[in-house]
């Protein structure tokens, strides 16, 4: 199949819908497709890996958000339809349509071809976290529904994403989850060195990785920091930083890691901690698991089908920090439940590799582009 990728966001960008872009083309490449992504231009100065990947990428123009510092928009344009039609696509992916995959949901319906939408972001979770009231979270859910309803597939990347679509009146709706690279995430990487750098004096090591942004929630950390033998490790960057600085003061900020290096940072903690409560599936939850770690991370969206409560991590209440900072107490004080747990999440991964979820991405596309099993979802709740 050739297949026209329309994403919001791709690398040099850092969030789970350009990793998710990236290893689903990587996929599609393996198994003999031909996708063409068509995404964003970054910021002027920004390095970025389009010559160096296997598959062609079309950049459109783009603009800085204002309320979100680093987050650029693609423009919508006749550069989008032509890149399409010069693709000879036979299906149109949609991305975490908001802005440019609403364009590419447009020029689908003008080259009349099958299409499948990804939900990846609560809109609506951002506009409450921006301050654009009400009115913001309205009008997100319903240029979603316009967008989710005009595609012949919508794949939302957890059991609680499927819900909410549903409930907000999102029509053919089927859960797709998330790949994790199991031998780069591997328990094996583990290492004393740097563990003896994050923690001189022993300290049990707690970490987060992923955007340092407002919707993280990462002051709800606060009382980990307060933890005696529990140093806090942060590993990412964003437009919080300063805030998340004044509210941790306790805690390491590493900054961005990647590839290996980031892979040795996950091995080498002992637990890992979410706090953000409006993520729709959680990719760094993953990665943890997969590195064997235990998981504290709230009972809502993503997480949820992600966690198994007392056996992989703990699920706690959304926007408690007294119910994360027991967990991690939790856990600090047990070596034996850390280790039992940790083995756990690693054994769970085992099966949640990008090429098992790839190809079952690929059976969502062939049975659009065949036209069986358009009108039979799975049903609400159904696990991911």
């Amino acid at each position: 199949m050739r297949i026209a990728y329309v994403t919001e966001s791709f690398p040099p960008d850092i969030n789970g819908v350009a990793h998710t872009a990236l290893r689903v083309a990587e996929h599609l490449v393996n198994r003999g497709h031909e996708p063409l992504i068509i995404a964003p231009e970054p910021a002027d100065g920004q390095p970025r890996p389009d010559r160096m990947l296997g598959y062609p990428v079309v950049r459109v123009p783009s603009f800085a958000v204002p309320v979100y510092p680093g987050l650029r928009v693609g423009l919508p344009g006749p550069r989008l339809r032509q890149a399409v039609a010069a693709h000879r696509a036979d299906l149109m992916h949609l991305a975490g349509p908001f802005v440019l995959g609403a364009s590419g949901g447009l020029a689908a319906k003008r080259l009349h071809l099958p299409t499948v939408a990804v939900y990846a972001t609560d809109m609506a979770a951002y506009a409450r976290t921006y301050h654009t009231g009400l009115a913001g979270q309205a009008i997100s859910w319903r240029w979603l529904r316009r967008i989710h309803n005009s595609v012949d597939r919508n794949l939302a990347p957890s059991s609680a994403a499927a819900e909410d679509l549903r409930v907000h009146g999102i029509e053919r709706v089927w859960i797709w989850g998330r790949g994790v690279d199991t031998v780069r995430f591997d328990p094996a990487k583990r290492s004393a060195e740097l563990r003896a750098g994050l923690a001189p004096r022993g300290e049990v090591i707690v970490g987060y990785v992923g955007r340092v942004a407002a919707e993280k929630r990462l002051d709800l950390l606060s009382g980990v920091t307060a933890l005696p033998g529990v140093r806090l490790v942060i590993v990412g960057s964003g437009p919080a930083e300063a805030a998340a600085r004044r509210a941790l003061p306790g805690a390491l900020f590493l900054g961005p890691r990647h590839g290996e290096e980031l892979a040795t940072v996950y091995a080498s903690l002992d637990v890992f901690v979410h706090a953000g409560p409006h993520d729709t599936f959680g990719n760094t939850l993953q990665e943890a698991a997969a590195s064997g770690l235990p998981v504290v991370a709230p009972a809502a969206g993503g997480p949820l089908d992600l966690v198994d409560h007392g056996v992989t991590g703990f699920l706690v209440a959304p926007c408690d920090p007294g119910a994360i900072t027991t967990a991690v107490t939790r856990l600090a004080s047990d070596p034996a439940m850390r280790a039992a747990q940790g083995q756990a999440a690693r054994r769970r991964m085992l099966g949640r590799t990008w090429a098992a979820l790839g190809d079952e991405l690929i059976g969502h596309y062939q049975a659009v582009v065949e036209g069986t099993g358009v009108n039979v979802p799975i049903p609400a709740g159904a696990p991911a």
